[in-house]
């Protein structure tokens, strides 16, 4: 019988797969993938344990199979996938952490970003906003993370919120007037104090 760890292990490699060959193959909703017999083979396990697992994945809503003709993906956009992965593979430490510190590091370097680019009157409307509507966390830093301009840095941080999020961690409360003070500094250009008030928003040790 197979241990949970096995079981475990198979999911993660065939979830690696199936992002290996979207990502590599080019492969698209709609697409055919494999047959449990390559599956099997090139994932050097029993064809009943990926049939397990497909099954699992067909559960999820990622994959879909149709009687005469194999399994295919789904449409990956929305967090199914997101809640997958973070389910089998974010349950280590490490890599929860690298997923906190690069979302903050993407936000610290539009932050910079802005800073050396951004129009003051788009600011001012910033901070207007930041003072007068209603918005989460997510909406005001992806207002920053648009601001910053940079098309790769908006899909990277996208991603990133999404794994975020699907931690379920403790959230911290920042009111209007600490976003506010935020953009303050880079109205300002104060690249100093825009990592200062950066760190104080998020509660980040100075060490």
């Amino acid at each position: 019988m197979n241990s949970p760890q096995t079981n475990t292990k198979v999911y993660i490699e065939i979830v690696k797969q199936l992002r290996s060959m979207i990502e590599h193959d080019g492969l698209k909703p709609g697409d055919r993938l494999p047959s449990e017999r390559e599956l099997s083979e090139r994932l050097d396990v029993g064809r009943s344990s990926v049939r397990e697992a497909l099954r699992a994945l067909e559960l999820l809503g990622l994959i879909e199979t149709r009687r005469g003709e194999g399994t295919f993906i789904r449409d990956f956009r929305g967090n199914q996938l997101v809640q997958l992965l973070s389910t089998f593979i974010l349950q280590d430490k490490k890599a929860i952490r690298d997923v906190k510190e690069t979302k903050f590091l993407i936000e610290l370097d539009c932050l910079w970003l802005i800073i050396q680019k951004a129009d003051e009157n788009e600011l001012l409307m910033f901070k207007k906003w930041a003072l007068e509507a209603e918005y989460s966390d997510d909406d005001f830093f992806l207002e920053v993370v648009t601001l910053a301009d940079n098309h790769l840095f908006l899909r990277i941080w996208l991603i990133l919120k999404d794994y975020y999020n699907s931690l379920d961690l403790k959230r911290i409360m920042v009111s209007k007037t600490e976003y506010a003070e935020l953009i303050d500094t880079l109205i300002s250009k104060n690249e100093s104090e825009a990592i200062r008030v950066y760190r104080n928003l998020r509660k980040l040790s100075k060490s």
